[in-house]
């Protein structure tokens, strides 16, 4: 069997909830999406509204205050909100990568402390974590064991980033805000234990399929970050879990048996996507969603993901909140029933960000100061 490029457009618009509205709960939502990258706090948010039909904020706020959702630093060492039920596996699965890239950092290992001096504080500190407590708290109780002195912060930071910590909940307007709180996980993952990480991985492997599939060995490793040879493992171990699925130009790619696979030609409708949208960043071969000529436009130097207009299941511009609407810049001439499908969903996200905080991505506004492709721009919702 084979799909084309637009085949896989399609099928991943299907599984991310984005050819239609889902009539699920966000709960439910976040664990057929996988994960959410959550750096920044108000993303998840607008990913949600994008995917859940009648989507309630206020749902989302007690789904993450409940920890039935959490965020943490997990697949590309960077933040993201998982399901509860998924955290350990994902975990368990990135552990070779989140403890190189933490733990054999050169800025920790320059404070004196090493792995093993790793390994013997995060008992005490998951202990005193048991409650939330503040990012301070946590690091005042790390510097009674090391000491204080000017690198104590770096070894926090890197610390914190590799343990397995939750941030807790700290308040309106996205539930997480500047000065983070932490809370142990509930369901610890087995750290430094290669069985742990080869069993996470095949476990990651089939989530990541059923939400991003068909994929190839390169887009795993891409969106867990971790070595090729890891990532071909997992796949020859899942066996007949998983099939190859011929890909445009001759490029294997796995998938789950039975997964959805649209009609190329089924309609895709507008969304004004999140920052850092997670369809975005998901492959190795980001041109199942992104046109490759509007890529270094979309995806900075430093790695900000700025919000997207999806036209027709492909990135067509991006978006920005202003102080009458929601300013919608084109890469290219858009038909005016595309303008007309992005006025309909400027108003929902508008009342999205009223009840929430109508600045939104305000400082990211230096990216359109820096010059963009636009053909055109209008100001959504009209009137």
């Amino acid at each position: 069997m084979a799909i084309s490029e637009r085949g896989l457009n399609r099928a991943t618009l299907a599984r991310q909830l984005l050819l239609s509205r889902a009539p699920v709960g966000s709960t439910e939502a976040v664990r057929r999406v996988v994960a959410l990258q959550a750096q920044q706090p108000g993303s998840p948010y607008v990913a949600l509204w994008n995917r859940v039909a009648g989507f309630d904020p206020a749902e989302f706020d007690a789904d993450l205050a409940g920890f039935r959702v959490v965020r943490s630093t997990l697949m590309r060492v960077t933040l993201h909100l998982v399901h509860a039920a998924d955290y350990r596996v994902f975990r368990e699965a990135v552990e070779p990568t989140l403890r190189g890239a933490r733990l054999g950092d050169a800025r920790f290992t320059a404070t004196g402390l090493t792995a093993a001096d790793a390994d013997a504080l995060l008992p005490g500190l998951l202990a005193y974590a048991e409650r939330p407590r503040t990012g301070a708290a946590l690091r005042a109780r790390m510097e009674e064991a090391v000491g204080t002195g000017p690198l104590a912060p770096v070894a926090w930071r890197m610390l914190r980033q590799y343990a397995p910590l939750w941030h807790a909940p700290t308040g309106p307007p996205w539930s997480f805000g500047a000065a983070p709180s932490f809370v142990a996980a509930a369901d610890r993952p087995v750290l430094a234990d290669p069985g742990a990480a080869a069993g996470g991985l095949a476990a990651l492997v089939l989530r990541y399929l059923e939400g991003f599939g068909p994929a190839s060995v390169a887009d795993i490793c891409q969106f867990a970050l971790v070595q090729r040879g890891r990532a071909r493992d997992a796949v020859r171990d899942l066996g007949t879990r998983v099939e190859e699925v011929a890909g445009p130009g001759g490029t294997v790619l796995y998938d789950l048996p039975g997964a959805p696979r649209p009609d190329p030609g089924t309609p895709a409708p507008p969304r004004l996507m999140a920052m850092w949208d997670s369809v975005l960043l998901a492959y190795a071969d980001r041109g199942r969603v992104i046109p490759p000529a509007y890529r270094k436009h979309v995806i900075r130097v430093n790695g900000d993901v700025l919000p997207t207009l999806l036209v027709d299941g492909y990135v067509a511009g991006v978006w920005r909140p202003v102080d009458d609407g929601i300013e919608a810049s084109a890469f290219h001439p858009l038909p005016e029933t595309a303008w007309e499908g992005l006025a309909a969903e400027a108003a929902g996200l508008r009342a999205l960000l009223a009840g929430r905080d109508p600045a939104l991505y305000r400082r990211y506004d230096h990216w359109w100061g820096k010059g963009l492709p636009v053909v055109e721009t209008r100001l959504l919702p009209h009137g």
